[in-house]
């Protein structure tokens, strides 16, 4: 009797530690090394040939990762068109007119399903892409773990709600990173990724008008194609780095600490505030910056991911299977 109970017994048993299994996936760096082998070489390509074209796509891909990982964890939903049943991530005021890059995402996905049918999801496709983007733009690397699956919903609401405006005030950043399980120093080195890309003039009107702790000859640089009246060069770009607008580097902390900040967010962090005197440091050493940056980069990847048999693998990151 005991021997024929024991295959029973071990077989509950090993269902119970597969079940286990599922429910506490973990995200790892080795996800997809016998299912996707040649997913980073892959990865890595498309980003090199999308930058190639246009050095600002970079930060467009970074930008996106972050946006998509504050909205209901890193699961792909800032990537999801309007449906008939739910108002996609796209048109919420953080994103509407300035998110990008989603015709690139599209590529990077084609050339990966080509490798691999059906394995790799959207979200791990965009925190590899963010990876590669900082790589060949200058930055620091690290393992990117991954694992992700996709949402089958994006909440408009909760990207007005969850991603911080260009005005928000220090307490505003720390309280939404926070939020996100993040503290004040990855807020500040996270803030870094602005050492690349572009922000739209309705983005920074109002610090280059109206907030005093602006550099007088950067403000009126920056209002002579961002005319103070609202509908007069909305659209218009302006560099959030002047100086190596896409090299990532430590720049911004640097400008930050000359009151050339081009967001009022941006100079938050320099403000005769508590982060001030991480900015310094970032400003006098770009080796401390990088390995802050990669380790908060990890982090961020770490919010809420969709594991074992939640959400799915999309066949194409603009709609659910």
């Amino acid at each position: 009797m005991h021997m024929a109970s024991s295959p029973k017994a071990f077989a509950l048993l090993l269902a119970l530690v597969l079940l286990l299994g599922t429910s506490s996936a973990q995200l790892s760096t080795s996800h997809y090394s016998s299912s996707c082998p040649s997913l980073s070489s892959t990865v890595k390509g498309a980003v090199q040939s999308a930058i190639n074209k246009e050095k600002r796509i970079g930060a467009s891909l970074l930008r996106l990762f972050f946006h998509d990982c504050f909205v209901n964890g890193c699961d792909g939903s800032i990537l999801l068109d309007d449906t008939s049943s739910f108002t996609g991530e796209k048109t919420a005021n953080p994103n509407r007119n300035s998110v990008r890059g989603f015709d690139v995402v599209d590529s990077i996905k084609t050339a990966v399903e080509n490798a691999c049918p059906g394995v790799v999801s959207c979200a791990d496709i965009l925190a590899i892409a963010a990876r590669d983007s900082v790589v060949i733009l200058g930055g620091p690397t690290w393992d990117v773990k991954l694992g992700r699956r996709d949402s089958k919903t994006a909440s408009l609401s909760a990207a007005n709600s969850n991603i911080p405006p260009p005005n928000a005030s220090l307490a505003n950043l720390a309280s939404s990173f926070s939020n996100k399980g993040l503290s004040t120093r990855d807020l500040v080195s996270l803030s870094g990724a602005h050492t690349i890309g572009q922000a739209r003039c309705t983005s920074f009107r109002a610090h280059i008008y109206n907030d005093t702790n602006v550099d007088h000859s950067f403000a009126q640089t920056r209002q002579s194609n961002c005319p103070s009246t609202p509908g007069s060069g909305d659209n218009s770009l302006a560099p959030l780095d002047l100086q190596t607008p896409t090299g990532f580097d430590n720049n911004y902390y640097k400008n930050l600490v000359g009151k050339k900040g081009l967001l009022h967010s941006d100079q938050e962090l320099y403000n005769g505030g508590s982060t001030d005197s991480q900015v310094s440091s970032y400003g006098s050493s770009q080796s401390s910056f990088f390995s802050d940056f990669a380790a908060a980069m990890i982090k961020m990847g770490d919010i809420s991911p969709l594991t074992g048999s939640s959400g799915e693998i999309r066949k194409n990151c603009r709609k659910i299977n």
